[in-house]
């Protein structure tokens, strides 16, 4: 059917809208899975801002000041992936109407590095919200670096779009204060208020004032009565870019399930397809014609399509400032390249990396890691990092960056406060961005509070580093409810995770150099509270740069071949050792030592290094203080872990250790056991 066989709407803005609408209704129909009620509803916002108001290029979606536009409630995929599509990335109809299915460039929720133009992976309510406070200060940070008064080459907003079900995540709560408390003027948020839940209204549960709420964070607050009104919402966008000293907040109230008769403002609108006969009802009232599934009027397409114009003459007049900015400032210019475009660290910085000996390494290894850090902070700019409140325990201050705070931008230490959700989000955000690599530092244990955020940095493979300190029931008197048991086997749990836990000064400085060049992924670093001694490893013929592979025979067995492996992580490898030799004097019994700081990058290498460190028909005893679920994976059926399977105790550590068994004592008898002796 053609415009010409049925009434349509005769504004160009309507038809364009009505066009995201209908993609939306069409692709869930189609899929019979999705949530199309929201992407109706937000249409004309999406209009507004990607037709006017973002800075983009659908042609480079890479390009470094294009503006970010995050959409927290991901569940509206089809918002996103219409607008792409209409806007001209490299986006087909075909793939709209592959919605969901296996294969796609349209998810269920949008993933970043799977569809152009998606800036981040959202879906689980809050993170997307995390994640643009983050792009705002890398936006920040970035300006005050590099800018000149003469050429301003960072210049760009960060825009979100935020629900109810974000807005009641405890992780928005965090991020907002943070970002109100930064005065981060450039980031410009939408909440899309349409007072439906899945449960049905939101006064089942939530009754926030949301304006009073982001006014007492430090927020400027606008309020847009109906989405529908374009000059209200033109004007509140505008207010909100000439805001530069507080980030902005816009409420919008919206009708889920715009445009149809039967669903709107219906919960049922939310995350089922409306049924064949209401996208047709639907469809009829909005004047579409309902015998051609995803139809697209060319009078819209080629509208929309003008933002590929309006990006691409943005994008040359960046490249002039470029050009421009590389005469001016040749030096800057070319730590730019490096930094925001090719993303390399810098050449010759591993010899900022400190060598630890006899004499100066018998430390923690959170302090050793400390010493790392300002070895090479000047070295690598875009170290830019913090700690959620524990500066001072997690040894994460790199003392000549100075402090990130709205009246200095170009600090690179950021005082986080009690919100490690909100850190690793923000992290996550910055890492996106590009330009930084984010390190964020807490306990091991409240790695609980960030994994939603971890996950997705995993699931994104973003250059993240986690300076998880007080690693054990190491860290002693304060008890059980800081000491983590499960925490490692649950970080290794995760795809594409990197766990590293060193076991002295030496092994802390190859962790850095693995979590610096290690880019496809974050590196959770596990770090002791208590002092470990340095291990002499020239004596025992072996090196620390083996720590590199994930696991390395640190101590060779006395015999020709050993009749048992010991392997260990962190602080417990020197009970391994010191087990090894117990074996050896008291029992004859020939045991090697592996070190294994990281179980993922031992099992990437090639089966043949693997078998030449854990020799197959060798038996295998395992020593971790804690749960030993990951290590059943290298010890076997008929291996053994000594680890921990309870919560720990209140007491100087020497004493939880000697009382929960963790001891080479205990690895004596297990070695015993597991050869039958």
């Amino acid at each position: 059917m053609t415009p010409s066989e049925t009434a349509v709407a005769t504004s160009l803005d309507e038809l364009c809208i009505n066009t995201v609408r209908t993609l939306a209704m069409d692709a869930v129909q189609k899929a019979e899975s999705g949530h199309p009620g929201a992407p109706m509803a937000l249409a004309p916002l999406a209009y507004l801002l990607f037709t006017r108001h973002i800075k983009h290029n659908p042609a480079d979606p890479s390009w470094p000041d294009r503006d970010r536009f995050v959409l927290s409630n991901g569940h509206a995929s089809m918002l996103l992936y219409s607008v792409l599509y209409l806007t001209g990335y490299d986006l087909s109809l075909e793939e709209i109407k592959n919605f969901r299915q296996w294969g796609s460039k349209t998810p269920g929720h949008p993933e970043h590095g799977h569809t152009p133009g998606v800036e981040t992976t959202t879906g689980p309510l809050g993170q997307g919200f995390g994640n643009a406070i983050g792009m705002a200060v890398a936006e920040a940070h970035l300006a005050a670096t590099f800018n000149k008064a003469d050429n301003r080459i960072v210049d760009h907003f960060t825009w979100f779009i935020c629900s109810d079900g974000d807005l009641m995540e405890g992780l928005s709560q965090e991020a907002a204060s943070f970002a109100g408390h930064q005065k981060l003027g450039r980031l410009i948020g939408f909440y899309d208020d349409n007072n439906i839940t899945i449960d049905g209204s939101t006064d089942l549960a939530y009754s926030d004032d949301v304006a009073k709420r982001f006014a007492a964070y430090g927020w400027h607050v606008h309020r847009v009565a109906d989405v529908n009104d374009l000059g209200t919402l033109e004007s509140a966008i505008a207010a909100c870019k000439a805001e530069t000293g507080r980030p902005s907040l816009v409420i919008v109230k919206t009708h889920i399930g715009c445009g149809s008769p039967n669903r709107h403002d219906s919960a049922k609108a939310h995350g089922e397809a409306l049924g064949a006969e209401e996208v047709d009802l639907s469809k009829k009232n909005l004047g579409w014609p309902t015998l051609e599934k995803f139809w697209v009027p060319e009078e819209a397409l080629a509208h929309w399509r003008t933002a590929r114009e309006r990006g691409a003459a943005a994008h040359d007049q960046w490249r002039r400032q470029l050009i421009a900015y590389a005469k001016a400032h040749p030096n800057e210019a070319k730590e730019f390249s490096r930094r925001v475009v090719q993303r390399d660290l810098p050449a010759g910085w591993q010899a900022s990396l400190p060598t630890f000996t006899k004499e100066n390494g018998s430390v923690a290894t959170r302090a050793a890691s400390g010493t790392v850090l300002n070895a090479i902070g000047s070295r690598i700019p875009e170290l830019f990092g913090g700690s959620a409140d524990l500066t001072p325990s997690n040894n994460t201050l790199i003392k000549e960056a100075g402090t990130f705070s709205a009246e200095n931008r170009a600090g690179r230490y950021v005082h986080y406060g009690v919100r490690e959700h909100a850190m690793a989000a923000m992290m996550n955000g910055m890492a996106l961005h590009g330009g930084m690599i984010p390190y964020g530092g807490t306990f091991l244990i409240f790695s609980d509070y960030m994994r939603p955020s971890v996950r997705l940095a995993a699931l994104m493979g973003v250059h993240v580093v986690y300076v998880y300190t007080h690693d054990s029931i190491g860290l002693g008197e304060d008890g059980p409810t800081h000491q983590p048991i499960e925490h490692l086997s649950a970080l290794r749990a995760i795809p594409n995770m990197t766990v590293i836990r060193p076991a002295d000064s030496a092994e802390v400085v190859e962790a850095w150099r693995v979590a610096l060049t290690h880019k496809t992924g974050p590196v959770a670093l596990a770090l002791t509270r208590q002092k470990l001694a340095f291990i002499d490893r020239a004596a025992l013929g072996s090196k620390a740069e083996d720590a590199a592979n994930g696991g390395y025979v640190i101590a060779e067995c006395r015999c020709a071949k050993p009749e048992v492996v010991l392997l260990a992580s962190g602080s417990e490898v020197a009970i391994a050792l010191a087990a090894q030799e117990r074996l050896h004097e008291e029992s004859d019994i020939c045991a090697r030592v592996v070190s294994m700081p990281c179980h993922e990058i031992f099992a990437q290498k090639p089966i043949e290094y693997r078998n030449a460190v854990l020799p197959p028909n060798v038996k295998r005893v395992a020593i971790e203080a804690a749960h030993p679920m990951s290590w059943y994976r290298w010890v076997g059926i008929d291996g053994a872990v000594v680890g921990l399977e309870r919560f720990g105790a209140s007491a100087p550590y020497e004493a939880i250790y000697k009382g929960l068994g963790i001891t080479a004592e205990a690895v004596v008898q297990a070695v015993k056991r597991v050869l039958g002796r």
